[in-house]
């Protein structure tokens, strides 16, 4: 029956290659990839030698190519087809490098915000150091419709406000002037200068912390009023307020948002 080759069971071909019998039951209905040999009980024998070709459907599965390009390109193979594939299929796994490395850039700074939270006291206010960022702005305030501000930070630059949290702006001017509610826009922190893309220099920023509901915020930003005069500090932009740990809370009194205010220097 096998003359000088080594007949494998289908329970033994997909212990030797890792994988399912559901798999190989699955590629012989859809004539991609058969038994050598199937006897008078049904019963399906592979031929060791069958293994090269099955590692190279499994190779090419591997370059995102999808069971019935596989199966196309196996009854018809050819140089030029094949490199057409591979550039196609190397553009596509290199949109999805870069997906993955924004969601882990946006994990990292998520676990780096919550990492500070139990540290944090309601009301705290101090003075740090800042290595120079990039914000994406719009003009668009929490003011506007919930469904128009994901819609437009989306279109604007290919964000997904799932990945990154999203903060609001004020100009100092309006704090200095006891006007807290009357935002400037909305912020997303991201890299690299493009439009809309506010840069936010390196140096000393004011940090002010406010555990609980929005509407505590006025009173975190009379309280650093009176910081600033007590430390002869000047401050100069924008306040920048974000919620640190929305994503890891249930109730607001739990809720932290942080206020970042650059220090005139």
């Amino acid at each position: 029956m096998f003359h000088n080759s080594i007949p494998l069971t289908t329970s033994q071909f997909a212990k030797l290659h890792h994988v399912n019998k559901r798999t190989l039951h699955y590629y012989d209905e859809i004539g991609l990839f058969s038994p050598l040999y199937k006897g008078d009980n049904n019963y399906r024998y592979y031929d060791y030698s069958q293994s090269i070709e099955f590692e190279y459907i499994r190779m090419l599965k591997d370059l995102h190519m999808s069971l019935e390009e596989i199966k196309v390109y196996l009854e018809h193979p050819h140089i030029d087809d094949f490199i057409e594939i591979a550039d196609e299929k190397i553009e596509t796994i290199n949109q999805e490098i870069k997906k993955l490395k924004a969601t882990k850039t946006a994990l990292q700074k998520r676990k780096q915000m919550l990492e500070i939270c139990p540290n944090i006291k309601d009301g705290d206010i101090l003075i740090k150091e800042h290595h120079q960022d990039y914000v994406f702005i719009t003009p668009t305030t929490f003011q506007t419709e919930s469904i128009t501000i994901f819609n437009q930070l989306k279109e604007l630059q290919d964000i997904s406000p799932y990945q990154e949290s999203f903060g609001s702006f004020i100009s100092v001017d309006k704090i200095m002037n006891h006007v807290y509610d009357d935002y400037d826009g909305l912020f997303i922190p991201t890299k690299g200068k493009k439009p809309n893309i506010m840069t936010r220099p390196s140096g000393q920023y004011l940090f002010a912390y406010s555990i609980g509901d929005w509407k505590k915020i006025p009173q975190l930003y009379e309280k650093i009023h009176h910081y600033i005069k007590v430390h002869h500090i000047e401050l100069t932009g924008y306040a920048y307020e974000i919620g640190l740990n929305e994503i890891a809370i249930k109730h607001m009194n739990d809720y932290i948002t942080e206020i970042m205010i650059p220090i005139k220097k």
